[in-house]
């Protein structure tokens, strides 16, 4: 442990892994081989490619049971478009890291106008946090850190998160930020969620123009500002809660 602050948490373990038996994949101290390593670092385009199809085809389907079924299917929709929400924040994390698709180009278009400007997310934004959080997982800097800090914390204080993160509450502020966004006075903000902004006026319009207007508010906005804030809040935890920090980074 580092220090007698806050239990921040970290992914190293206190003393290191005894050499062992190596395979065919992994090397007797415990790390990959260079041939493995090399197979993880590939890109595999098409099937990312896939995924994000699938991601928009799963959506569309989840809207139309919605549209065709009536209130019957409105309360499961609704808690499944929170998972349309995380399944389009992972992939933006994947090109976040430039691992969407090999070519440049396409990995940063894709991550921006089809993933992350339709959920609310400037990519580009995100990748200079993320690789802030990378850079100094659990350390003061960290900039994820009010999600999983000082866990494991009472039932109390728990119920309480879950309560405004289910409510809407968290994601009304945070989608006020964006807003007041709009009017910054740095250029970059205020051009990347206007960019955000424009996306979302489409997606109403094509809800509107297909008589189901009522759709983009009810199952992609609302979802996204309660069922996501509790799946996210959920994984960050998941991920990191309860770990310790650790000056070894190896």
């Amino acid at each position: 442990m580092v220090g007698d602050g806050p239990r921040l948490g970290g992914m190293v373990r206190d003393r290191a892994i005894p050499e062992g038996a190596g395979t065919t994949n992994v090397s007797p101290d415990g790390r990959l081989t260079s041939a493995r390593r090399d197979e993880l670092r590939r890109i595999p385009s098409v099937r990312n490619a896939i995924s994000v199809l699938s991601v928009y085809g799963q959506t569309i389907i989840l809207l139309i049971v919605a549209v065709r079924w009536g209130p019957v299917a409105w309360l499961p929709v609704f808690l499944m478009m929170g998972r349309a929400h995380a399944q389009f924040a992972s992939l933006m994390h994947e090109s976040a890291h430039r691992l969407l698709f090999r070519n440049r180009l396409a990995n940063d278009v894709v991550g921006r106008w089809l993933i992350g400007y339709p959920a609310f997310t400037n990519t580009d934004a995100y990748r200079r946090v993320h690789m802030a959080h990378h850079r100094e997982e659990f350390g003061p800097n960290e900039p994820d850190l009010p999600l999983y800090a000082n866990y494991p914390i009472d039932a109390a204080s728990w119920r309480r998160k879950m309560r405004r993160d289910a409510s809407g509450r968290t994601g009304i502020r945070l989608l006020a930020d964006q807003l007041r966004g709009l009017r910054s006075e740095v250029s970059v903000v205020r051009r990347s969620q206007q960019r955000i902004w424009f996306v979302q006026v489409v997606l109403l319009g094509v809800c509107a123009l297909l008589g189901v207007w009522w759709v983009y508010p009810i199952f992609w906005l609302l979802p996204f500002l309660t069922v996501w804030r509790v799946i996210n809040r959920l994984r960050s935890v998941a991920e990191h809660g309860g770990l310790d920090a650790s000056d070894d980074r190896g």
